[in-house]
């Protein structure tokens, strides 16, 4: 009992600790390493004060209380383009110098607000965790917003990929506007300070929210090859849930991925959360049909549509009453006993009084409101007694023919189909318009909308290195600044005191199961306990009883193998002696054959026994 209260404490304690190390959980400095390795500087903000001044230091620990947990700082170094890319901006510069603010104003909307007339700035995030980061910041709500900037040279879809990312934060929250970026389609009459809703785009990729709508668009303008027009591409609904990505007020990393191929990716934080096909997962599709309806073909006047009709053979039975109720008064039915007919239901209550103020001329006669009769609360019913009504059995309704299968049926009407006219096939949508600018054309009905480290590039290990530069750092600074697992719980119980409830059956429910199966165990016997003293494999009780059986048998060969060599040595001795003593000798012979067999009888069934008796299991069929 003392050994099982010992692991009992040694696994409560052990549950303890491992509760602990994850309420805890890993270490700030551990997650800035884990993201970031190498390339990143962490300082150490504790103040490790003078060398020497040992006294000081004493007399500073005895007064000073418990030291705050240590949280790392995350020194920002702004990323730098290494490998092929068209664009690159960090606005670590403080200017918008490369950028052009529109100066255009919509077309068909109210001359007040039509113009681009948002403010746009750039400034350090409001709750940075990385000082000297800065971006590029939507600051106006409710108005329409165009900055854009030119590639460093225009970018041709050929046998290389399209990657581009960039980051926002919705520093403010989001209730109705994007945050998505346009790329301008390169042409002769581009002018940036003339962008607006309709300058030409060949990808519009980004966020999007109104209300509970949140969206993440991939819009690619195809042309088509017949007639040069241009229509929009939608790629299909990513099926992750991206409500998080609007509402926790961090920085978010948005990649777009188009490989040669037509293949796509959507990606958020490095993770993909849409992808597919440009040739089968857009809306509406890039291939019109090979085959479309006959716009001139018309249904004709004589096709029957109908599968059922009714049957034309078919007669009304003559005893068919459609004038018969659907119920009847039950004749069967009797007045239940003491019930009051001159009764009413309901009565003037006697305890009215008529109000003081109640003029007849303007308010009429007064009269006492009704209540239910007292007379009829002990009583089965009140006022004139009526038979209830039940099923007319020989109601059958109104008469219908049977339907039966239509013999003319046709099946539904289609028009025939024909070659269309408009059909083309484009195998390679991936390759579309070249473009030579990216901008963004926004409406927001909120501010402070956080845009930072654009980013386009054909080689994948080139945008994954600014990301890490960028983005990386950004969100290891942002973790290192996070509260511990323990005081977000301990934040959201003061905010919702009842999850104190889930708290303790959470952390109680388990020590309680693990005392119950620990502390509550059934006590071994000791002779129980005799097999596991070792670890070699013991015998099972059949095989004891076969072995106690054998050793009987050994031991009646051995007495039957001596009592022939005792008759002999004792026969010359019965031969002297004379026939009447003969037979009693052989006599006490016999019996003493007899006995000894008795003996070997009794000594056997004692081994049988006894190795019974030592099994656990057999001794408890005995004692049942």
């Amino acid at each position: 009992m003392a050994q099982t209260l010992r692991l009992c404490v040694v696994a409560l304690l052990a549950l303890a600790l491992i509760s602990l190390s994850q309420a805890q959980g890993p270490s700030e400095e551990d997650l800035v390493e884990n993201i970031m390795g190498d390339e990143m500087d962490v300082e150490d903000d504790l103040d490790l004060g003078i060398a020497g001044d040992e006294e000081a230091e004493e007399e500073a620990a005895k007064d000073a209380e418990p030291a705050a947990p240590v949280i790392p700082k995350v020194t920002y170094k702004a990323p730098e383009p290494m490998g092929e890319h068209f664009f690159a901006e960090s606005f670590d510069r403080g200017t918008l110098d490369s950028w052009v603010l529109s100066k255009a104003k919509k077309e068909d909307i109210d001359e007040d607000i039509a113009k681009y007339d948002g403010q746009w700035s750039v400034e350090d995030m409001k709750d940075s965790k990385l000082p000297g980061d800065k971006g590029l910041v939507l600051k106006s709500r409710a108005k329409h917003h165009a900055i854009s900037a030119q590639l460093l040279r225009p970018f041709i879809f050929d046998s290389k990929p399209l990657i581009l990312q960039y980051e926002v934060n919705f520093q403010t929250g989001i209730d109705c506007g994007g945050a998505y970026i346009k790329l301008l389609t390169q042409t002769p009459d581009l002018d940036l300070d003339q962008f607006v809703d309709k300058t030409p785009y060949t990808i519009m990729f980004g966020p999007d929210k109104c209300g509970e709508d949140y969206k993440l668009h991939l819009i690619f303008r195809h042309k088509n090859p017949k007639t040069g027009e241009y229509e929009e591409k939608h790629a299909k609904k990513p099926d992750a849930d991206l409500r998080t990505y609007y509402t926790d007020k961090k920085t978010h990393l948005y990649t777009l991925v188009l490989n040669p191929d037509n293949s796509f990716e959507v990606l958020v934080d490095q993770t993909v959360v849409n992808s597919g096909n440009l040739l089968t997962d857009m809306t509406p599709a890039v291939n019109p049909a090979a085959e479309i309806e006959d716009p001139e073909d018309s249904k004709p006047e004589d096709w029957d549509e109908m599968p059922k009709i009714q049957d034309p053979a078919a007669v009304k039975p003559e005893d068919w009453d459609e004038d018969a109720p659907a119920q009847i008064p039950d004749e069967a039915a009797v007045k239940p006993d003491g019930w009051l007919d001159d009764e009413p239901d309901y009565i003037s209550d006697p305890e009215a009084v008529k109000p003081e103020d109640w003029d007849e001329d303007m308010d009429g006669e007064w009269e006492a409101p009704q209540v239910p009769n007292p007379a009829c609360e002990a009583a089965p019913g009140c006022g004139a007694w009526q038979r209830p009504n039940v099923d007319n059995p020989s109601y059958k309704g109104k008469w219908k023919p049977a339907m039966i299968d239509n013999p003319n049926y046709q099946g539904v009407w289609k028009p025939r189909k024909v070659a269309n006219p408009d059909f083309f096939e484009d195998l390679h949508p991936f390759r579309m318009s070249p473009f030579s600018a990216v901008g963004l054309e926004l409406w927001s009905m909120s501010s402070d909308i956080f845009f930072d480290n654009f980013f386009i590039t054909n080689e994948r290990h080139t945008a994954d290195r600014w990301a890490t530069d960028g983005w990386g750092l950004k969100k290891a600074a942002e973790g290192a600044a996070e509260p511990g697992l323990a005081t977000q719980m301990l934040t959201a119980a003061e905010e919702r005191p009842w999850l104190w409830v889930v708290y303790v059956l959470t952390v109680a429910l388990p020590l309680v199961l693990i005392v119950v199966f620990c502390c509550t165990g059934k006590k071994k016997s000791p002779e129980a306990a005799e097999y596991k003293k070792t670890d070699e494999p013991q015998p099972d009780v059949k095989e004891e009883e076969a072995a106690a059986v054998a050793a009987a048998a050994a031991e009646e060969e051995e007495a039957a193998a001596v009592a022939p060599k005792e008759q002999q040595e004792s026969a010359p001795a019965a031969d002297k002696k004379s026939d009447a003593e003969d037979s009693p000798a052989e006599k006490g012979e016999e019996e003493e054959e007899e006995e000894a067999q008795d003996e070997n009888d009794a000594s056997a069934e004692t081994l049988e026994d006894d190795v019974l008796r030592r099994s656990p299991r057999n001794r408890r069929v005995r004692k049942e």
